[in-house]
């Protein structure tokens, strides 16, 4: 028998052998599924890489384009126009945007403000009938429990043969005055709890604006990118800062050096006359109310109107309008108002 042990080994020697090959299987497995998902993430850095040097390799081009418009006498001072009237497009899109933002966060505040109210009074109304019930409760219990006690003292001052004769029908009725005490305290404390829940009650989420909100909003945000564009009194000057915005450096020639001399100082003039502007909240709402008059939708549901619709820009001086001119601040996109307008 052992020799025969020696030849073909043992059953249990056969079972380790069996459990080796699996475990070198699996690892094996798991090696092969790490190696492909290195691989995998190898091919994404590389691809991240190649994104990248493409991407320095570009903003390597616009600095040596740069450069040379600033080593050129002929472009040096169209650079500094160029950059000065993006600032200006800048600055008035972040002016939109700040106001666009400001005027949506106290619409939506005061419309929250209104719900609050209208769910606090509902609240307040729901606790004052609680309240009530409460209280007849109450009294409903104290004049049962006064019965209770007249009742207990009137079978007391009862005569033997009396009070033996009615003791079952009086003690009847005590025990029917009892539980109609406790079924009035439980139900006292049930409206307890439900008052308290009631006091308790968590208020409404702000569930943003409605589509008449949101369409008003639109209305002052495009009637202000307006009062923009008349800060700086010509569609032409406007069109510069605009362009300045979306084109890059290089692809307007403002003129010689004197022209853009005379431009720098335009803008100067412009960037103070815009800063020293006044409070001009009667002049949008003027304004927002022609628009309105016109302004069209395509839907019910949309909140932005057709751009072809409120193409018209308004002069306000007072309370009426000075002039009126076509310029289509929304179609055009005029100070980023497209990212600007509630949705």
């Amino acid at each position: 028998m052992s020799s025969l042990t020696a030849i073909f080994g043992s059953s249990e020697d056969k079972s380790q052998d069996s459990d080796k090959l699996l475990n070198l299987y699996w690892n094996r497995a798991e090696l092969k599924k790490e190696f492909a998902g290195m691989r995998k993430e190898q091919f994404r850095l590389q691809d991240r890489i190649k994104q990248q040097e493409g991407a320095t390799a570009r903003l390597q081009q616009k600095l040596d384009f740069l450069e040379n418009l600033l080593i050129d006498p002929q472009w040096v001072h169209n650079v500094m126009v160029f950059y000065q009237l993006r600032s200006l497009s800048l600055r008035c899109e972040q002016k939109l945007a700040k106001f666009a933002e400001q005027l949506k966060q106290q619409r939506e505040q005061k419309q929250h403000n209104s719900i609050l109210v209208r769910w606090n009074e509902s609240r307040c109304e729901e606790a004052r009938e609680v309240e009530r019930q409460i209280l007849q409760k109450r009294d409903s219990m104290q004049q049962l429990e006064e019965k209770l006690q007249s009742e207990r003292q009137r079978l007391m001052n009862m005569s033997g043969f009396l009070k033996i004769f009615r003791r079952r029908s009086v003690t009847a009725m005590l025990d029917n005055l009892a539980a109609q005490i406790d079924s009035l305290r439980h139900d006292e404390q049930q409206l307890k709890q439900s008052f308290e829940e009631i006091r308790n009650r968590l208020p409404p989420d702000n569930e943003g604006l409605d589509i008449p909100s949101k369409r008003s909003i639109n209305l002052m945000i495009l009637s202000f990118a307006q009062q923009l564009c008349v800060h700086f009194a010509d569609d032409e000057f406007t069109l510069l800062v605009k362009e300045a915005g979306e084109k890059s450096v290089g692809a307007i020639n403002y003129g010689n050096r004197n022209d853009c001399l005379q431009m720098l100082d335009r803008i100067q003039r412009r960037v103070e006359l815009m800063e020293r502007a006044e409070d001009y909240a009667n002049i949008l709402q003027k304004r927002a109310q022609l628009l309105s008059q016109k302004a069209e939708f395509r839907q019910e549901t949309d909140a932005v109107p057709i751009a072809s619709s409120v193409a018209s820009l308004y002069r306000i001086e007072g309370e009426s309008v000075a002039g009126e001119s076509r310029l289509n601040v929304l179609g055009e996109n005029y100070w980023g108002i497209g990212a600007a307008l509630s949705r």
